[in-house]
């Protein structure tokens, strides 16, 4: 039975119990989604905008993406390291198609306008001024409480629509950096987010104090989180503390290694990695169709 809108119990089944009814039992429709792709007959028109957000350090640009018609359940989209740019906007519109009310934020706005990178393909990991722009572009948002205070207003943004019906909960996502962004806004408005997704996760468990993973007994909502097959081989005890984590604090998650995929197999236009390419659609197709099941199940 769905749970009650304004019910900020968490459930009360174990987290392998859960996971096994809203996660597992679901990867049959997860596949089916994968196989067909995000078509579907009820899919709706979708109307895109740019907004502004007035935040706390700045206005934030962003786009938010939502069904020609009615209220619906909202999601906040966090981008990969590359910020918001035409691929996260399809990632938007694909998911308003399906239903859901989207914000996707440029989460550098105190740096800059986005895009902040004309072509993420050309992208040089082995180059150090580029290295280093993205490092500048990044130190604001990682500043102690800069993420949470953004998620905050960002769902503030989206509750403030008529276009999110608030009686739904709210569901996160996140690719790269934006999946350990996931987690500290699950944690921030626990009230509010009932479902979060990390893809290809970066830094979701450290060794410092404030690793993403120690959020847990704060976290209400339900999780998934899929890691990648190289990032698995780099810390392989990740997903051991993750499940632990959750597991502790009764977060009722789903964590999946894609064996074979690569850190950033989600996203169409990554840049090759050692000559070859990093997004891999059947394995992003899947990934997808899990993000939908969690989605219905929770929102």
């Amino acid at each position: 039975m769905p749970q009650d809108p304004q019910d900020r119990t968490p459930p009360k089944t174990s987290p392998d119990d859960l996971s096994r009814r809203d996660f597992v039992a679901l990867s049959a429709a997860a596949g089916l989604v994968a196989a067909t792709g995000s078509a579907s007959a009820t899919e709706s028109k979708v109307v895109e905008r740019n907004v502004d957000i007035k935040m706390a350090e700045g206005t934030c640009d962003a786009a938010f993406i939502h069904p020609a018609s009615g209220a619906h359940p909202g999601v906040l989209i966090w981008t990969d390291a590359f910020g918001l740019r035409p691929v996260f906007r399809d990632f938007g519109k694909r998911l308003a198609a399906q239903g859901y009310s989207v914000l996707v934020p440029n989460p550098y706005y105190r740096s800059a306008k986005a895009p902040v990178f004309d072509d993420v393909a050309a992208f040089d990991f082995k180059s150090e001024s580029d290295r280093a722009k993205l490092q500048q572009l990044r130190d604001p948002l990682n500043a102690s409480g800069a993420a949470e205070a953004d998620a905050k207003s960002y769902i503030e943004f989206l509750d403030a629509q008529s276009q999110v019906d608030r009686a739904k909960k709210i569901g996160t996502q996140g690719y790269c950096m934006g999946g350990a962004l996931v987690m500290k806004t699950a944690a921030a408005v626990p009230g509010r987010v009932d479902a979060g997704a990390s893809f290809h996760g970066g830094g979701l468990v450290t060794d410092k104090p404030d690793s993403p993973h120690l959020l847990a007994p704060k976290i209400k909502a339900r999780l998934y989180i899929a890691i990648a097959a190289n990032d698995d081989e780099q810390q392989p005890d990740a997903k051991d503390k993750l499940r632990a984590a959750f597991a502790e604090a009764k977060v009722p998650a789903e964590i999946e290694v894609y064996a074979g995929a690569q850190h950033g197999w989600c996203v169409p236009d990554m840049p090759l990695q050692k000559g070859k390419p990093i997004y891999d659609r059947p394995d992003a197709e899947r990934a997808w169709g899990k993000l939908l099941a969690l989605y219905r199940a929770a929102l």
